[in-house]
């Protein structure tokens, strides 16, 4: 467990092994979201391909359970640890990511929508989580993922989404808790498209 290594759930530890750019999102940039619906934590319905204006949607593997060990090795893995701590800062810059004419935010895993909901009440979280438990939409848009324990996860990625067009995608993240900072610099640097 985490408190067990003497770390937080919202700190990363020392040491992580940074992940490679092994090429899994080179292809998304540029192309159009599959029309593929997303269960999300408001209790809503969610295609990233239908929705107008810019979205930034952030992708990661799973959070942690309180008082539930994460699958072993799961330090080892690169880009696995840090999805709690990236929610986190999506979390702190939301009303800053507003500001710079982003209209949806949401976080995108494999995990059921109560799992997630946990989740986004714990962390309070003011954006919907959306849950691609079934894969369809991470095989649709030929999202990079791993496995682990039996489990197929999203590896760790950015996307900034024009009207269902990807402009923009952070990939490899790392470290997970500067992504949204990154994402920040970046949509202060580049002009929305007209």
């Amino acid at each position: 467990m985490l408190e067990a290594l003497g770390a937080s759930w919202t700190e990363l530890p020392v040491g992580l092994p940074v992940p490679p750019d092994d090429g899994g999102a080179s292809h998304l940039e540029g192309s159009a979201l599959p029309d593929v619906p997303l269960p999300a934590t408001d209790g809503g319905t969610v295609s990233l391909a239908r929705l107008p204006g810019r979205s930034v949607v952030y992708a990661y593997p799973r959070t942690g359970e309180p008082g539930r060990p994460n699958p072993d090795g799961w330090d080892a893995i690169p880009g696995a640890r840090g999805c709690t701590p990236q929610s986190c800062a999506f979390r702190d810059h939301a009303e800053e990511l507003r500001g710079l004419g982003v209209d949806h935010l949401f976080g995108l895993s494999t995990q059921d929508v109560p799992y997630q909901q946990e989740v986004a009440a714990r962390l309070h979280l003011p954006f919907p989580l959306l849950s691609d438990a079934a894969l369809t939409f991470a095989v649709a848009a030929r999202l990079p993922v791993f496995e682990v324990a039996g489990m197929t996860l999203l590896r760790r990625l950015t996307m900034v989404v024009d009207t269902g067009r990807v402009t923009k995608v952070f990939y490899p993240v790392f470290p997970p808790d500067r992504n949204a900072a990154d994402v920040v610099s970046w949509l202060r640097a580049e002009p929305r498209p007209a």
